[in-house]
């Protein structure tokens, strides 16, 4: 009897054997000799406290060296106008996928820049009303606010046959652009009096205007220009020099043999200060636009940024300025309502990228909202629209926090459009705090196990199951919940805010408790920031921490920062006779070789430059005759090498105690930055420690009532514990302390809950709740009530 043979399975193609993206020795950062092994196709969730080394290997490693390798396969032609990247700090990088990266950083606060022109979605509006608007005007430029409106004729000189002859031309283009305000929808009237002092003369120094000195190159011009007496009070100028002085449009001038430019100063200030958007300004600049100037509604194109051209030619009785203004959810369904079969593919588009906004949750928005408004989570799911949809696979998307700015019950759509991407055979990387997210995750890669240096390893590698019964600080915490207070506290006093109506708000008036930690509630759009910020004015006595990230660059650090710099450098002065400008490294201080910076920077052209570690200083930034000089037993490059923690130490008592840096350092303990050191770059900080550094600035600002703007955003589910006990402390000490935030954790320690809705954009903006946590998961009457009593397991 003759045996059958089983057939054996065929080897498998060498194509299918690269599943896994190796990594081997990532010492990016703060990471130590990192080796994991990432599945591809699958959705991988990345864990661990704030600092811990999440971002350095999803973003400084895996997806920066992707993003390198594709650059390197463009010609150097092309390489030269593309940003040039260094290769990550590793040893071995297997089996990388093109990356497409989704973070978190703001659009560009351009005053130019509006959801519409960020996602292309007003581009193919142009192309729509210039091919099917009535009265026809133009091309899609003349539905742009960026494009002017202008003409022109001349002699142009042409060489035709050998023979050079001048032929007269013309020329004119049609633009959307609102001649009035140049597009920007609103006009700026300057306060005079904010300018200068009129009982005084220039030399006396009349001028109040920040960086406006008369030293320096500025003076020279002033006092060279002849146009005024620069020794006469400005109050007796004649109405000519006060015009030469205000107003003159530049004029280029011979000062002292050199050839300069004059400008009068609200042409400067236009264009040094009023180009710039508000929120790009440093401080002091922000203050003195704020004092100075005030800007209103453009009253020719009522805020449109439109001509009145541009305006008149519509589509079914909309303009496009209509269309731009309406609900993105709103204007896609007037978008399905058009037939015209000679632009079908155009409004298959661009119903393909509004439909996508309503998908992703951000239906709420209109496409003339300004880019710079958008909260960090709107921002990203913005950047997601134009990958929804796509066709690609076996791409790796890198997203970070993608629940940033989520209501709980978005959440699940967010987790839903993951799972998408993933099942369409993308490999999927999210750096993660919540709860509800890493549920999802098909891999779990754990860091930590604390944060800064004491991070920086793999803690846990596996199934979420595994995560939860390991020992690590996120399975401890992966359940945690918060309960709801036994008792509230009792406000000693009330905000009254009436008739709000900005944005989507409906004539809303709510009493917001003090002396109480009151938390604003509601899903994405409701109105939350509106009601809060809108109503509730930065002025004297409130404290407004939103969610504008802070600026800095490799030579800002914590202590430049929090301004505990200043208090150090004067006590190394004063214990040691010197000036305090030597303990900067931005100053007298530096080394002379590496101008302070530590490291010596290389131009490689096309090529990533190199930083080499300063031979002079060897990295301590400071020349070493200032290293002699100590304080407490340490020079000033010891300092800053300290943790936060030991300093506070340091500074607190005996030889080395001075009380105004002992304060600002315990204010960094506070909010949990107590691993940083006093000298690390900003640029190498994670979103959630930039967000904490911001919040223990803000602590020392004299204030009795707090805003705080999700300060969540970022934490860690163990640092979220320590947050609402500073919360609890600032209340205590007789503040009152308004948060806006979508953790249920802060809804659940709230006093007092005040909950926005029902829906977003104009199905949001009223008040749907207001009382105690308890109340609220009692009642369960809004979506806010149905996800907290969810969260507390009632």
């Amino acid at each position: 009897m003759s045996k059958t043979t089983r057939p054996q399975p065929p080897e498998p193609h060498p194509a299918d054997t690269h599943d896994l993206i190796r990594v081997l020795g990532a010492r990016e950062n703060n990471l130590k000799d990192v080796a994991v092994e990432l599945p591809k196709r699958r959705l991988t969730v990345f864990t661990g406290v704030s600092g811990s080394g999440k971002s350095s290997l999803v973003f400084d490693t895996i997806a920066a060296e992707s993003q390198r390798l594709i650059n390197e396969t463009y010609s150097t032609f092309v390489q030269g106008f593309m940003p040039t990247l260094a290769r990550p700090e590793v040893d071995v990088l297997d089996g990388l996928t093109t990356a497409i990266i989704v973070d978190q950083q703001r659009m560009g606060s351009d005053p130019r820049s509006t959801v519409g022109t960020a996602t292309d979605a007003h581009a193919m509006l142009r192309i729509l009303f210039s091919r099917i608007g009535k009265p026809h005007i133009g091309s899609p430029q003349a539905f742009s606010f960026n494009v002017a409106s202008i003409s022109g004729a001349g002699a142009v000189t042409i060489e035709k046959a050998g023979r050079t002859t001048k032929e007269r031309r013309e020329f004119s283009i049609t633009g959307g652009m609102c001649s009035r305000c140049e597009g920007r929808g609103t006009v700026n009237d300057i306060d005079l009096t904010a300018l200068y002092d009129e009982n005084k003369s220039l030399n006396e120094g009349a001028l109040t205007i920040p960086g406006y000195s008369m030293e320096g190159w500025f003076g020279r011009i002033l006092r060279g220009c002849g146009f005024f007496d620069p020794d006469k009070p400005i109050k007796k100028y004649t109405k000519r020099q006060l015009n030469d002085l205000l107003y003159k449009e530049p004029v280029k001038l011979k000062i002292e043999g050199i050839n300069l430019t004059y400008s009068g100063l609200i042409p400067s200030i236009q264009k040094s200060f009023l180009a710039k958007d508000r929120e790009a300004m440093q401080p002091h600049i922000r203050a003195f636009v704020d004092r100075a100037v005030t800007f209103t509604t453009c009253p020719e194109c009522d805020g449109t940024r439109l001509s009145e051209t541009a305006r008149s030619s519509k589509i079914k009785r909309i303009n496009i300025a209509d269309a731009c203004s309406m609900q993105i959810s709103d204007l896609a369904e007037w978008v399905r309502g058009l037939k015209e079969p000679s632009v079908a593919p155009l409004l298959e588009k661009l119903l393909h990228t509004l439909d996508s906004f309503v998908e992703i949750g951000l239906g709420y928005l209109s496409l003339d909202r300004p880019s710079g408004t958008l909260s960090g989570g709107e921002a990203q799911r913005t950047k997601m629209i134009r990958h929804l949809g796509s066709s690609l696979t076996d791409v790796t998307y890198v997203f970070d926090e993608p629940t940033i700015g989520l209501h709980p019950h978005d959440i699940q759509r967010m987790n839903n459009l993951l799972r998408q991407l993933r099942d369409k055979g993308n490999t999927v990387l999210v750096v993660e705090h919540k709860p509800e997210t890493i549920a999802i995750a098909d891999h779990v890669v754990d860091l930590g196990p604390g944060a800064g240096t004491a991070g920086g390893t793999i803690c846990f590698e596996g199934t979420v199951d595994g995560l939860r019964a390991s020992d690590t600080i996120t399975g401890r915490h992966l359940d945690d919940r918060a309960a709801l207070k036994d008792s509230v506290r009792t406000p000693t006093g009330k905000l009254e805010i009436r008739g709000a109506d900005r944005h989507n708000l409906r004539n809303v008036d709510v009493d917001v408790p003090l002396g109480v930690l009151c938390v604003v509630t509601g899903v994405a759009g409701s109105g939350k920031s509106s009601l809060i910020h809108g109503s509730i004015p930065a002025a004297e006595g409130v404290v407004s921490v939103d969610q504008t990230p802070i600026r800095g660059s490799r030579r800002s650090n914590p202590a430049t920062y929090t301004s505990l710099l200043e208090p150090i450098r004067k006590a190394f002065a004063k214990a040691n006779g010197v000036k305090p400008a030597l303990f900067s490294a931005n100053s007298e201080g530096a080394c002379p070789n590496c101008n302070g910076a530590g490291v010596i920077y290389t131009d490689l052209g096309i090529m990533a430059g190199t930083a080499t570690t300063c031979e002079e200083c060897e990295g301590k930034r400071f020349q070493a005759s200032v290293l002699e000089y100590t304080f407490g037993g340490k020079n000033i490059s010891e300092v800053l090498a300290m943790p936060v923690s030991e300093a506070e130490a340091f500074f607190g008592e005996g030889d080395g105690r001075v009380p105004a840096a002992h304060a600002i350092l315990g204010r960094l303990n506070d909010v949990g930055l107590g691993y940083l050191s006093l000298g690390q770059p900003l640029t190498t900080l994670s979103g959630g420690e930039r967000q904490r550094l911001k919040l223990a600035t803000h602590m020392g600002d004299k204030g009795g009532v707090y805003v705080l703007d999700e300060p969540t955003t970022g934490l860690h589910l163990a640092d979220v514990e320590n947050l609402l006990g500073l919360l609890d402390r600032l209340v205590d000490s007789g503040k009152s302390v308004i948060v806006i935030e979508h953790h249920q954790a802060v809804m659940a320690h709230a006093d007092w809950i005040i909950d926005l809705g029902p829906g977003a954009g104009h199905d949001g903006g009223k008040i749907v709740f207001e009382g105690t946590p308890a109340d609220l998961v009692a009642t369960g009457s809004t979506l806010t009530g149905e996800h907290l009593a969810a969260y507390v397991g009632k």
